[in-house]
């Protein structure tokens, strides 16, 4: 069983704080992707590098104290790719894959943190240029390999992936177009989707309330008024061999919850 872990930290030197490198020693994931790192290079050197065993590959956003992710992963990778190649959106941090390559399979696994454009026009009309730009990018992967993408998306695709829709639809990560742009990305067989939102996969009862980040403001966590905003999203044929999955809450590392799934298959 591959166990794949996903969590934005929102703030590695804050999240560990809080306990979460304990907590990583005591589920042993074979991978965690984190996002929002909060850090660059030398923040990370002598204290980050490794986490509960496993070895981090970061790609740092040239902006300090601005987003940033990475992969901690128990095995070797054969490569690590980071940044998609895109200029505008490389420095910004956004991207790193690891790539396990055997005879049997081409395998990546991929910690990506979509922008947020909930501070304004500005930032979401460069979100819709990142999805824009990101999309072509994920044809040609699906084209060449198998691959989980984890991260923090910024998008609720459907109403039950959030508490409020209706109050929403205006809001960034609720609009038309960003669902939109999920929606053909998921389509199963149209020439531009076919990847597969795993955790639907696994719960296609939209009844549950599967809310990975919830707002500072009010009472929203203590109401569990939240938003599914981190996926693995997986090629086909890895989406298939997924055989569990947890959101877990019951400690806080940061404004999202880590989500695992546990994959049939091995490195």
């Amino acid at each position: 069983m591959f166990k794949l872990t996903s969590l934005n930290l929102n703030g590695i030197r804050s999240a560990t704080s809080k306990g979460l490198e304990a907590w990583l020693s005591q589920q042993r994931p074979d991978c965690i992707c984190v996002q929002e790192l909060k850090a660059q290079a030398p923040d990370v050197a002598g204290r980050f590098e490794q986490l509960a065993g496993l070895t981090g590959h970061f790609h740092y956003a040239a902006k300090k104290g601005y987003s940033g992710v990475g992969i901690y992963a128990r095995h070797e990778p054969s490569d690590v790719r980071v940044g998609y190649g895109c200029n505008e959106f490389d420095p910004e941090g956004r991207y790193v894959e690891l790539r396990f390559d055997t005879p049997a399979r081409k395998l990546s696994i991929i910690s990506a943190y979509f922008p947020s454009g909930s501070s304004g026009d500005e930032r979401q009309q460069a979100k819709f240029r990142f999805l824009e730009n990101f999309h072509p990018h994920l044809m040609r992967l699906k084209a060449e390999r198998e691959f989980i993408l984890c991260g923090d998306i910024n998008i609720a695709h459907q109403q039950a992936d959030l508490k409020n829709w209706r109050s929403n639809q205006k809001n960034s990560g609720f609009l038309p177009e960003e669902r939109g742009w999920m929606t053909n990305l998921l389509h199963p067989t149209a020439a531009t989707g076919g990847l597969v939102d795993v955790y639907r996969h696994l719960k296609p009862d939209t009844t549950d309330e599967c809310y990975t980040w919830w707002s500072n403001r009010g009472q929203a966590y203590a109401n569990n008024v939240g938003w599914r905003l981190d996926y693995h999203l997986a090629t086909p044929a890895l989406a298939h061999l997924a055989r569990t999955d947890h959101i877990y809450k019951d400690e806080k590392f940061s404004d999202h919850a880590p989500i695992t799934v546990g994959y049939d298959f091995s490195l």
